[in-house]
């Protein structure tokens, strides 16, 4: 049902742009397997999802943020 859904966090605080430094707010877009989760999962409007998404893979590339799950696997 349109409407029904609650608005973007990001839209509703004004936020425009995102500092991929801030690992402590990015980690709230990512599951706990290091993917980024989805629009329907995060609740951001599509606008706002491709700025999580570019500054999530930049902190990945500057090593802030891990590619892979950092759990240990005991064998």
């Amino acid at each position: 049902m349109p409407g029904t859904d609650k608005p973007c966090h990001l839209c509703e605080y004004k936020i425009n742009y995102i500092d991929y430094k801030d690992t402590q707010f990015l980690r709230r877009f990512m599951s706990p397997h290091a993917k980024i989760l989805g629009r329907k999962r995060t609740g951001s409007c599509q606008k706002h999802q491709k700025v999580i998404t570019k500054a999530l893979k930049r902190a990945r590339h500057m090593a802030l943020l891990p590619f892979v799950p950092t759990t240990s696997r005991k064998n």
